[in-house]
């Protein structure tokens, strides 16, 4: 037996993952699935892994920096052109999902707060699943991909209000109605005071803190993650969970230039400790206790695919938009969510519900998210199939006059690397009356160019998605780095966009052919009216 038992669980608690995921990337499935099928091989059938306090401990650690990451990606500039869809719609769906799921538990039998959990659960949606499957789709951008990701952000401010909530209940016991009211004011009133001060820092601290760093990523990364622990001890102070405290930490530095830069890096870091809280939340799963409540289960996983994605139906055209553009929405968040298993993991924890109705949420998660990801991916055969039935005439959807994807910038060119000599090339292509984006890491670096810029590290796809490499006319890369110019040599090529890439070492020059440059840039020999003109030559540019 080791002297660390903790290595041997967290031992099992990856190896076990890791091998899900690969089994489940075979098949196509989300990893919250296959951590979660984990959890199961590893507890209730084998039974080599329990749950004890250094493991629970990492995946409280792991909640908490989801939700640091959900709140970095609470900018205002994400959704400001679908906010007023995100909210009716979100906001509609909440409401309609949690009144129905609600009626649904207490007519199967549930107590007042078992159903009110239930209902949370079923009401929100999986951010993880849905932005991962719209990535694989390469459909971000699109009209609808928009507005799912409005209403999942609709959808997080809900559950933290809703976590927010299930910390004061737990905290009141057997208080009179008063001391829970009491609770409640005082919980909701500590995240007013973090909101208020994540804000403040925002507009007149964190930008003077962060920028003169900026030149070193993993300095801001560094104080990033100073700054959740920070509000992670002020939510503490405040008798507020420590998962309220990380999301608001998330939201004020999601306002700042280098947030894209911080979700990169954040993300694998986060990664791991979700792994380790959802391969825990199998192994906690009672699957005598889940399946003594099938009917249940059954009735809640048809719930969440078919009512949940009808309300989205009904009130994503009440604001405009087209037939298509509302089925593939309501398509894309037809699961539960990840914070549906975290509300019923702490719900649980604090004795408000059973851990059989954690393995009853647990079994619906499970199922809802299989079955999205498969309809997600076939949602093009499923929309022509629903639509020739005639069922989707009831929703009296307008015609799709909007655009499916945001406004596309087409013909520009992209340079990555303001060095030198990046930002002599971006100053004379626009001085040709080019339309350039500029790319780089350094925020210092981006100032005072006559171009439009993206914060962010090129090897990232986000980032070339971002700045429309599939619609641009050239990607020049200025970078000294072989790696990444390797990288994006091929991503052009793969996407036909012709590139010109910085040979800064003539052994470089026989692999970055290969792998497809168009031109290569040779430090010793080539100057910026060589490159124009080479580049004129090759009829890239006028």
């Amino acid at each position: 037996m080791t002297e660390f038992p903790i290595l041997r669980d967290l031992g099992f608690i990856i190896v076990a993952g890791s091998a899900c995921v690969l089994a489940a990337r075979a098949l196509r499935v989300p990893p919250i699935v296959a951590y979660m099928v984990a959890g199961l091989v590893l507890g209730p059938l084998t039974g080599l892994v329990v749950v004890s306090e250094p493991v629970d401990l990492i995946a409280e650690v792991g909640i908490a920096l989801l939700l640091f990451l959900v709140g970095l990606e609470l900018s205002v500039r994400t959704v400001k052109d679908v906010g007023t869809v995100a909210l009716i719609a979100g906001g509609g769906q909440v409401v309609l999902t949690a009144a129905g799921g609600y009626g649904l538990a207490r007519l199967l039998g549930f107590d007042s707060i078992a159903a009110g959990v239930l209902a949370a659960s079923v009401t929100l949606s999986s951010t993880v699943v849905a932005v991962k499957m719209l990535a694989q789709r390469r459909e971000l951008t699109a009209l609808h991909g928009r507005i799912a990701v409005g209403v999942l952000l609709v959808q997080d401010l809900v559950a933290v209000l809703i976590i927010t909530l299930i910390g004061a209940l737990g905290r009141s016991g057997d208080l009179s109605a008063a001391d829970v009211g009491q609770n409640l004011l005082m919980a909701f009133g500590g995240v007013a005071a973090l909101t208020a001060a994540a804000v403040l820092a925002a507009v007149y601290f964190l930008q003077r803190l962060l920028h003169p760093e900026a030149r070193s990523t993993e300095i801001v990364f560094v104080w990033s993650l100073a700054w959740c622990f920070l509000f992670i001890i002020a939510a503490e102070a405040l008798h507020l969970s420590v998962e309220i405290g990380a999301f608001v930490a998330g939201v004020s530095l999601a306002q700042l230039r280098v947030a894209h830069e911080l979700r990169r890096r954040v993300e694998p870091l986060v990664s791991f400790f979700v792994a380790v809280f959802f391969v825990t939340l199998g192994i906690r799963m009672h699957l005598t206790a889940a399946m003594g409540q099938i009917a249940a289960a059954a009735a809640f996983t048809v719930f969440v695919l078919l009512f949940k994605p009808a309300t989205l139906l009904a009130l994503i055209p009440r604001a405009g938009y087209g037939e298509r553009t509302a089925f593939f929405g309501a398509v894309t968040l037809a699961q539960v969510s990840e914070f549906s298993f975290i509300i019923a993991a702490l719900a649980a924890r604090d004795g408000l519900i059973s851990p059989d109705l954690l393995s009853l949420i647990s079994l619906v998660g499970l199922v809802t998210i299989g079955v999205s990801a498969f309809a997600i991916r076939s949602c093009d055969q499923l929309y022509g199939a629903v639509r020739r039935t005639g069922m989707l005439a009831p929703i009296r959807a307008a015609p799709e006059t909007r655009p499916s994807s945001t406004p596309q910038r087409v013909g520009h060119i992209i340079v990555i690397g303001m060095n030198t000599l990046g930002r002599r090339l971006v100053e004379a292509f626009a001085a040709r009356g080019e339309n350039v984006i500029a790319i780089d890491t350094d925020p210092s670096k981006l100032a005072g160019l006559t171009a439009e810029t993206v914060v962010g590290n090129a090897d990232h796809p986000a980032v070339l998605e971002e700045a429309g490499l599939e619609t641009a006319k050239l990607l020049v890369s200025a970078l000294q780095i072989e790696e990444a110019n390797n990288l994006l040599a091929y991503r052009a090529h793969e996407a036909g966009v012709p590139s010109s890439i910085h040979a800064f070492d003539p052994s470089l020059i026989d692999d970055l052919e290969r792998i497809g440059a168009d031109h290569l840039m040779v430090s010793k020999h080539d100057g910026i009216r060589q490159v124009v003109a080479a580049l004129q030559l090759a009829g890239v540019i006028d």
